[in-house]
């Protein structure tokens, strides 16, 4: 059923988490561990639990706690959203290289049912899509790219859905 104003399936198959991400490299645990220390993101209250080594898979967590717990005892949306608002945009940076600008265009955030758990999200960048867009794109062109991410519980069940656009261009 899909009677969302962005078109988001309001009653989504349950989403398991992935048991095999793809392995870490040194550096991209150091990443991980600088994402978690930098202050806007660790305000947020949420943790990236998990980089690829070739940035194309990345896991966070939010902890339903009183940093993240808002007055009705579910998971504040602001730390939700800002959980999941940077990554995308991170990785494409990470995998396009210098020669690209990427910016966060627009979002759109639905919240299906109450979190009261912990909440993870996975993202991830699908086989040829960056190889796409370095052949889609010449220099001083740009296109926008939509990616949905789903935010669920350890069961699976999913409680909000994020449509995130955003901007990408080579640069001349």
């Amino acid at each position: 059923m899909t009677d969302s104003p962005t078109g988001v399936d309001r009653d989504p198959d349950p989403c398991p988490l992935r048991e095999d991400p793809p392995a870490e490299s040194l550096r991209t645990r150091l990443w991980r561990h600088g994402f978690n220390l930098f202050p806007a993101y660790r305000g947020t209250g949420a943790r990236v639990d998990h980089i690829a080594a070739d940035w194309r898979y990345v896991r966070i967590r939010v902890p339903f706690n009183w940093r993240t717990r808002n007055a009705v005892g579910a998971i504040f949306g602001g730390s939700l959203y800002g959980a999941i608002d940077p990554v995308y945009m991170t990785m494409l940076r990470r995998t396009l290289g210098d020669a690209f600008t990427v910016w966060d265009k627009s979002a759109a955030l639905e919240f299906l049912e109450p979190g009261r758990d912990t909440l993870y999200a996975e993202f991830e960048l699908a086989d040829g899509e960056v190889e796409a867009l370095r052949e889609e794109l010449g220099p001083g062109e740009s296109t926008d790219r939509e990616y949905l991410v789903s935010l669920v519980d350890e069961s699976g069940t999913v409680h909000a859905v994020c449509e995130k656009t955003l901007y990408v261009r080579r640069d001349e």
